[in-house]
C-alpha cells in the first residue's frame, strides 16, 4: 500500500475509525479504513449478520428545477421515466463513443429533484461531465458531496437491526424516503453493494459519528473497503477502474439492462451499434479450479484480461470477473491465466459467484 499522506481527505468517522483499530490506506483519495478485525471476519460477518460500512467517500450530486428529468434522461443510460418518486435506480454516464464515464446510482426525491450518487474517485470528472452536457436544460446541477455523510448497513439482519432505531417503516429494496435513525435524520436508501439486504443511509456529517455508534452498539460490526471488495466481488458487482472504463461500452460489460437507448441518452447510438452487431469482448465470472489468486491485469491465454480477482471467503476459492473474446464467454469455457508467470486454470462461471443456497 501507498504511504499515507496528510493531503489525503477524510471522513467524519475517522477518529471512530482510529478508535476502533481500522488499518487506513488511501483509496481515490481518501484515508480510509480496509480493515478492522480482519478481510474474511468482516466478508462472513455480512453474509451471516450485520456489517456497516463508512462510505462517505462516495459523490453526491443534485438535480433539480423544471426541467431536470430532461436533462437527466440525455446525461443517463436508463430510462429514468421508470423510476417513482421515491424510488431508485442503477445507471451508467456513457460518453459519445459509447464507452463508461461512470455507474451511478439515481434516486428520484420529487418529480423534478434527483440525487445522484458517483463513485470516490470519478466525482469531480462527473460533475464537470453533467455540468457541460446540461446547458440547453431549465435545470441546476448541484456538487453537494460535502453536505452528507454515507453509510451502508448490509446482511441478513440489516434492517431490522435499523428498524429498531428507525420512527418509521424502511423503505423497499430499490426504493428511498426521509427516516430518522437513532434520533438521526436522514435518507434512507433500499440499496447497497454486497449482495445482501440492506440500506445505506445518507445524513449530515455532523451526526455520522453518533449514527455510527449507535449502529455499533445495536450490533453491526465496522467493515472496511477489503470486504467490501470481496463481498462486491462474490455478487459480480462492477468496479469502475478495474470493469468498467471508457474503453469497454455497457454492453461487453453486461450492462445492457441498464441502457435505453430509445431515450437518446449521450452515447445511445454507439451502444445501441454494439448491442446490434454484438460485442467482440464480454466481461466474464469465473472460478479458479485450483489454487491461486487471479488479480487485475494477468492475461489470459488466446486473449483476454482479469478485470478483477480475489479470494472468496463465502466459497473458498479464487474468483473474479475478465474480458474475454465473445466466442470464449459462455459459462463452463474454460480459462488459462497467466498470474505471474504461473498458468492457473479457470473456468466461466454464471452470476453471481455466490448464492445462499451453495
Amino acid at each position: 500500500m501507498a504511504e499515507v499522506t496528510t493531503d489525503l481527505k477524510r471522513t467524519p468517522l475517522y477518529a471512530a475509525h482510529l478508535e476502533a483499530g481500522a488499518k487506513l490506506v488511501p483509496f481515490a483519495g481518501w484515508e480510509m479504513p480496509i480493515q478492522y478485525r480482519g478481510i474474511r471476519e468482516e466478508h462472513l460477518a455480512v453474509r451471516s449478520d450485520a456489517g456497516i460500512f463508512d462510505v462517505s467517500h462516495m459523490g453526491q450530486v443534485m438535480i433539480g428545477g423544471p426541467q431536470a428529468a430532461a436533462c437527466l434522461q440525455r446525461l443517463v443510460s436508463s430510462d429514468i421515466r421508470r423510476i417513482p418518486e421515491g424510488g431508485a435506480q442503477y445507471s451508467l454516464l456513457c460518453n459519445e463513443q459509447g464507452g463508461v464515464v461512470d455507474d451511478l446510482f439515481i434516486y428520484r426525491l420529487a418529480e423534478n429533484r434527483f440525487l445522484i450518487v458517483t463513485n470516490a474517485g470519478n466525482h469531480p470528472t462527473d460533475f464537470a461531465w453533467m455540468q457541460a452536457h446540461a446547458q440547453e436544460f431549465e435545470a441546476e446541477i448541484s456538487d453537494c458531496q460535502a453536505s452528507f455523510a454515507m453509510l451502508a448497513v448490509q446482511g441478513p439482519r440489516a434492517r431490522a437491526l435499523v428498524q429498531e432505531l428507525a420512527d418509521g417503516k424502511l423503505p423497499l429494496r430499490l426504493h428511498c424516503c426521509e427516516r430518522s435513525v437513532a434520533g438521526v435524520p436522514l435518507l434512507v436508501c433500499g440499496t447497497g453493494y454486497t449482495g445482501e439486504d440492506g440500506v445505506e443511509l445518507l445524513c449530515d456529517p455532523g451526526e455520522a459519528a453518533p449514527l455510527w455508534a449507535a449502529l455499533v452498539e445495536a450490533g453491526a460490526q465496522p467493515v472496511g473497503l477489503g470486504a467490501r471488495d470481496t463481498l462486491r466481488l462474490e455478487a459480480c458487482f462492477h468496479l469502475y477502474g478495474n470493469d468498467l472504463d471508457e474503453q469497454h461500452d455497457p454492453i461487453s460489460a453486461g450492462l445492457g439492462w441498464a441502457c435505453a437507448e430509445q431515450t437518446g441518452f449521450i452515447g445511445a447510438d454507439a451502444v445501441s451499434q454494439v448491442r446490434v452487431s454484438g460485442p467482440e469482448l464480454k466481461l466474464v465470472p469465473f472460478a479458479l479450479e485450483g489454487p491461486g489468486i487471479a488479480r487485475q491485469g494477468n492475461p489470459i491465454v488466446g486473449g483476454g484480461v482479469v478485470t478483477s480477482g480475489t479470494y472468496s471467503p463465502s466459497t473458498e476459492r479464487g474468483i473474479g470477473l475478465a474480458y474475454v473474446p465473445a466466442q470464449r464467454a459462455g459459462p463452463g469455457s474454460r480459462l488459462q491465466i497467466d498470474v505471474r508467470g504461473t498458468i492457473r486454470e479457470a473456468v466461466v462461471e454464471t452470476k453471481p459467484l455466490y448464492r445462499k443456497d451453495q
